[in-house]
């Protein structure tokens, strides 16, 4: 992937076996779906390309490494805070096991496994990602 791509970040949806491990978001009104269900990810720095991007992210919100290899899926969509930019979506998989060495950064208040199910039926999910993760399983 070109790492000048006009995009603005990345999320991974990371499978630990058969669940999602999913992050409740800080619950503070200054981010966007405050003390929602979401997945590792964020915002690029400098020339990372969309995979670079998530990550690090994924590293620095669950202490979890993803190698590129582990990713099964890609795709991105138009930002929503700019549509003339991309944001990308990302679906890994990783043992069960790997929940074991997971924890939270600085952001988030608790980690879980869920199953795509509760995620994508979940009040408190983050609606495109959810649609997001429906359009990966429809194509798995």
């Amino acid at each position: 992937m070109d790492k000048n791509e006009n995009f603005l970040g990345a999320k991974l949806a990371l499978f630990l076996g058969d669940h999602l491990l999913v992050l409740l978001r800080d619950d503070t009104p200054l981010i966007p779906y405050p003390n929602h269900w979401d997945f590792p990810g964020g915002g690029r720095e400098g020339n990372e390309t969309p995979f670079e991007t998530a990550q690090r992210e994924t590293i620095e919100e669950v202490g979890l490494f993803v190698p590129e290899s582990a990713c099964v899926w890609k795709k991105s969509h138009p930002a929503e805070t700019n549509p003339n930019l991309q944001n990308w979506f990302f679906v890994g998989h990783l043992p069960e096991q790997a929940f074991d060495q997971a924890h939270l950064g600085d952001e988030g208040q608790l980690l879980k496994l869920m199953r795509p199910d509760q995620y994508i039926n979940h009040p408190k999910r983050i609606p495109h990602f959810a649609n997001y993760l429906k359009e990966y399983l429809n194509a798995a």
